[in-house]
C-alpha cells in the first residue's frame, strides 16, 4: 500500500513543481473547460451524449488568449460550413459512394475558401457526420449548437481565467541560449596557443552549427509569448515587450551565425597549421581574453533584453556598456598584435584578419547605439502596420489622446 502511495505521489509532486510550465497549465485548463462545456451541452442539446461541445472546448482553449479567440472562430466557421454543405447535398442527392466523394471534395474546397486554416478537414468531417443520419436538419442544428457551446465556453473560460503571460518563459529561453553561446565562445578560446588537431577545431564548429536548433526552440517560445500578450487585459505595453524580445532574439541569431563562421575560420586555420599552435602565445592569449569579454557581453545583452523592471534594466545596460568597453580595448590590442604577426609571417593573413572581422561584427550587433536604433525602427514599423491593419481603431485612439488634455478639471 505504501508503494502505491509513493507511485501516485511522485507524479503529483512533479506536477506541482511544474505548475507554471505551459504544458501543465494547458492540460489543467483544457480539462476544466471541456468538462464545463459537456455539462452545459447536456442541458441545452437534445443529444444524449453531446461530445462535440467538450471536443470543441478542448480544441479552442489554447495556451494564450489570442490563439483561443482565433481557434474558436475558425472552429465554428468550419463546422457551420460543413453543416451547410451537408444540408445542400441532402436536398440534391442521397448518400452513395460517388456523392460522398463529391461532398468531401466540396467540403475541402469550401474550407479553403472560408480560411479556417488547420480546421479544413473539420468541414468535411462535419458534412459527413450530418449527412450520415436520417434527420439531417435536427442533427445539423445539434452539431452547430454543441460547437457553439464548446467555443463560447472555451472563450469565456479564457476571458474569466486569463492565461498567464509567457514573457518570463521566453526570457528564460533567450537567457539559456545566450549562456550556451557563452560556453561555446569560452571553449573556442581554449588552447589557441597549444597544438590544435583539426578534429578538435571541427568539434567546435559542429557545436556552433547545433545552435541553429536552439534558435528554433527559442523562437517557438517567443511566438507563444507574443501570442500571450495579444488581447491580454493584464498587459499594458504588449507591443513594446514583443518588439524588445523579438529584436533581442534576432540579434542573438545573427551572433550565432557569426560565431559559426568564426569556428569555421579556426577550423580552416587548424588545417593550414597542420597540428601546430593556431596562434603565437601572446596573440592567442589576447584572443582568448577577447573571446571571454565577448562571451560576457552576450550574456549581459540577454539580461538587458529580458529585464522588465526599469531599475534592473538600467543596471543591465550599464553592465553591458562596461563589458563592451573592455572588449573594445582588448580588441585594439589584438589588432596591433595581429598586424605585427602578419608582417612577420603573412602566410595566413586572410584567416587571421577574418578572426578580427568576425569579432567586430559580433561587437557591432551588441552595441547599445545599434540596439536602440534597431528597436526604434521595429517599433515604428509595428505601429505603422497596426494602424494600416486597423485604421478605425487607430483613429479612435488618436482622438482619445487629443481629447483627454482638453477636459477641464472638476472642482
Amino acid at each position: 500500500m505504501r508503494g502505491v502511495r509513493n507511485t501516485v505521489s511522485v507524479p503529483l509532486v512533479e506536477l506541482v513543481k511544474r505548475r507554471r510550465e505551459p504544458d501543465v497549465v494547458q492540460t489543467l485548463r483544457s480539462t476544466a473547460a471541456a468538462t464545463i462545456a459537456y455539462v452545459v451541452a447536456l442541458r441545452l442539446s437534445s443529444e444524449p451524449a453531446p461530445l462535440t461541445a467538450p471536443l470543441t472546448a478542448l480544441l479552442v482553449v489554447q495556451v494564450t488568449l489570442y490563439s483561443t479567440f482565433v481557434t474558436g472562430v475558425r472552429r465554428v466557421n468550419s463546422v457551420v460550413a460543413g453543416v451547410l454543405v451537408a444540408i445542400a447535398f441532402s436536398v440534391l442527392v442521397g448518400l452513395s459512394w460517388w456523392s460522398l466523394g463529391l461532398i468531401i471534395l466540396a467540403s475541402l474546397v469550401v474550407g479553403r475558401l472560408v480560411r479556417v486554416s488547420e480546421f479544413v478537414p473539420e468541414v468535411a468531417i462535419s458534412a459527413m457526420l450530418v449527412l450520415g443520419v436520417t434527420q439531417v436538419a435536427s442533427t445539423a442544428w445539434d452539431r452547430v449548437l454543441e460547437t457553439l457551446i464548446g467555443a463560447v465556453v472555451g472563450l469565456l473560460f479564457n476571458f474569466l481565467f486569463v492565461p498567464p503571460v509567457w514573457v518570463s518563459t521566453a526570457g528564460q529561453s533567450i537567457d539559456g541560449l545566450a549562456r550556451r553561446m557563452r560556453q561555446l565562445l569560452l571553449r573556442v578560446g581554449e588552447g589557441l596557443t597549444d597544438p590544435t588537431p583539426v578534429e578538435r577545431a571541427a568539434e567546435r564548429l559542429h557545436e556552433a552549427r547545433r545552435l541553429d536548433h536552439d534558435i528554433s526552440e527559442v523562437d517557438a517560445a517567443l511566438r507563444q509569448a507574443e501570442d500571450s500578450l495579444r488581447f491580454n487585459p493584464r498587459v499594458k505595453e504588449g507591443l513594446l515587450y514583443r518588439v524588445v524580445l523579438r529584436t533581442g532574439l534576432d540579434t542573438l541569431e545573427i551572433c550565432t551565425v557569426i560565431l559559426r563562421v568564426l569556428a569555421r575560420t579556426l577550423t580552416d586555420l587548424a588545417k593550414r597549421r597542420g597540428g601546430e599552435p593556431l596562434l603565437p602565445p601572446e596573440v592567442g592569449a589576447t584572443l582568448q581574453e577577447l573571446l571571454a569579454h565577448v562571451a560576457d557581453a552576450v550574456v549581459s545583452f540577454s539580461v538587458l533584453v529580458t529585464t522588465q523592471v526599469s531599475e534592473s534594466a538600467e543596471t543591465a545596460e550599464a553592465r553591458l556598456a562596461e563589458v563592451l568597453a573592455t572588449a573594445s580595448t582588448s580588441r585594439e590590442r589584438l589588432a596591433h598584435l595581429l598586424l605585427d604577426e602578419i608582417r612577420r609571417d603573412p602566410r595566413h593573413w586572410q584567416l587571421q584578419g577574418a578572426l578580427l572581422t568576425e569579432i567586430d561584427r559580433i561587437l557591432d550587433e551588441l552595441d547599445m547605439e545599434h540596439r536602440s536604433k534597431r528597436l526604434m525602427e521595429e517599433l515604428d514599423r509595428a505601429s505603422r502596420e497596426q494602424r494600416e491593419r486597423h485604421p478605425r481603431l487607430a483613429a479612435a485612439r488618436q482622438w482619445v489622446r487629443e481629447a483627454l488634455p482638453r477636459r477641464a478639471p472638476t472642482s
